[in-house]
């Protein structure tokens, strides 16, 4: 068949291309898995499979890799058969294709590509949680004025904000997790899209190819991208996590916050102005997990409303997208886990303006409920009042106004010291008191810091036993083939 030279040009030379550099290695690993298997079930003869092995074996990838499109063969797949062709003859050769179809083929070397891109992105949080747990023990005792609708709001610590970031990259593993386990099925066998009449083990072929195990129905096996999806979109909603905390970091940066600074090794100067000491590293990393976010919503977009079967739209021109979305989300998390490696809060000046803007109210209006049994409500406005009578008239003792307020909403004046007062008002005492679970208290963030390290550590056992089992796959079917 003569192809279009636009449709070489325009389509089969980039999905060459970005099949050498995506897809050569699992394609081969396929080719020498369906064989073992084909040997093992006496569908082709022990001699003609150890004659296609010898093939295969012969085949230089680094050749491979620089090979140019010529328009001769469609594509990847039917270039290296074309190699095999001439190592065995077509008769040979053409038996290793029996029982299966390049969309069984082209859906496994999605699946055994996308699930190591789904570990790299997960092994990339791991360092980022254990940077950030690390910068957690350290400011356990940080005071913090947080923020809500933009406006300050009360005092925290920086362990205790930090810890909340944690515990969504936790979540983001357990979502990643789940995405690799269901990516993670083998559809080899499944052939165009029914299946075949002869007698494959689909167990093994999942079993020497690293899977947890084979697909289910074999139509699902070709049609379906939900797999593909749960991956995309677990790592979008990491992505929209990491960008809202570093839109943080980047406020917090400012001359204007001074409450941050990061290591030499991630900022830059200006070339105009010397004294520019900017975080161009969290910069950057904002706007590689926005790019990846984008292309995220790209591929959603790409399969959206295509028909649910073996279609153009999932397969040679999004593949490159989906590399591209897990290698810019993998990037932007490992460059935000260094940087925070060096990342340096100034405790004196956040727990100077902790208390500012009244922050603290709150505790105030608390502690007449405990010490009062005052209603909530009343505590509330007792509270307000004594904050717009400050403002008003400054000059007035707090103890004197507070007691006057009180009177006039309850008829009971409320008597507490000038140092009483202060000691509720304080920002690290509005912390101590917080002891509840997930609270602010240094005991309570060191206690979650603990518990963080054990859920970083389990996943990291979880991601090891993954990355073994692939390991060990591979090494079992290299010893497989290698015995034809």
């Amino acid at each position: 068949m003569k192809f279009a030279p636009e449709y070489v040009t325009y389509v089969l030379n980039e999905n060459f291309e970005d099949a050498k550099e995506l897809f050569l290695s699992p394609l081969m690993a396929i080719h020498h898995a369906h064989l073992v298997m084909l040997a093992e079930q006496g569908i082709v003869s022990r001699e003609d499979a150890h004659r296609i092995r010898e093939a295969l074996d012969s085949i230089s990838l680094d050749e491979v890799q620089e090979a140019r499109y010529d328009g001769s063969y469609e594509d990847l797949f039917f270039y290296i058969e074309r190699l095999v062709i001439a190592r065995c003859g077509e008769d040979v050769a053409g038996r290793l294709h029996t029982a299966r179809s390049r969309n069984d083929i082209d859906m496994t070397m999605y699946r055994m590509r996308q699930r190591e891109f789904v570990l790299g992105l997960l092994s990339a949080t791991f360092a980022l949680r254990r940077s950030l747990v690390d910068v957690i023990d350290r400011n356990r005792e940080t005071v913090l004025a947080v923020h809500t609708h933009t406006q300050r709001a009360q005092p925290t610590t920086v362990a205790h904000y930090l810890l909340a970031v944690v515990e969504q990259l936790e979540r983001d593993a357990t979502r990643l997790k789940g995405a690799y386990d269901r990516t993670n099925r083998n559809p080899l066998g499944a052939c165009a899209i029914t299946g075949t009449g002869f007698p494959i083990d689909r167990q093994l072929t999942s079993d020497l190819l690293g899977f947890c195990g084979p697909t289910g129905n074999t139509y699902g096996s070709i049609a379906t991208v939900d797999y593909l999806l749960e991956s995309v979109t677990a790592s979008s909603v990491l992505l929209v996590g990491l960008g809202r905390f570093l839109q943080d970091l980047l406020l917090w940066g400012t001359a204007e916050f001074n409450y941050v600074s990061f290591g030499d090794g991630y900022v830059q100067c200006s070339s105009i102005m010397p004294q520019k000491r900017n975080p161009v590293a969290i910069e950057h990393a904002r706007a590689i997990g926005s790019k990846a976010l984008g292309q995220a919503q790209a591929i959603v977009t790409a399969v959206h409303n295509t028909p649910f079967g073996d279609i153009v739209d999932t397969e040679d021109d999004l593949q490159p997208l989906v590399f591209a979305m897990f290698r810019d989300a993998t990037r932007a998390v490992k460059l935000v886990a260094a940087a925070m490696t060096t990342a340096a809060f100034d405790a004196k000046r956040l727990e100077a303006r902790a208390a500012d803007g009244w922050t603290t109210l709150t505790e105030l209006a608390d502690t007449l409920v405990r010490d009062h049994g005052l209603p909530f409500r009343t505590a509330h406005a007792i509270s307000s009042r004594l904050m717009h009578e400050r403002e008003r008239d400054p000059g007035v003792p707090l103890s004197h106004t507070l007691a006057r307020v009180s009177a006039d909403l309850t008829g009971v004046p409320l008597a507490y010291d000038e140092a009483a007062i202060a000691q509720i008002l304080s920002a690290r005492h509005f912390i101590e008191i917080r002891r509840t679970l997930g609270g602010p208290a240094p005991e309570e963030t060191a206690r979650a810091a603990r518990q963080s390290r054990a859920a970083l550590e389990s996943d990291e056992a979880w991601w090891n036993g993954a990355t073994t089992g692939l390991a060990d796959a591979e090494r079992n079917l290299a010893a497989r083939s290698a015995a034809l």
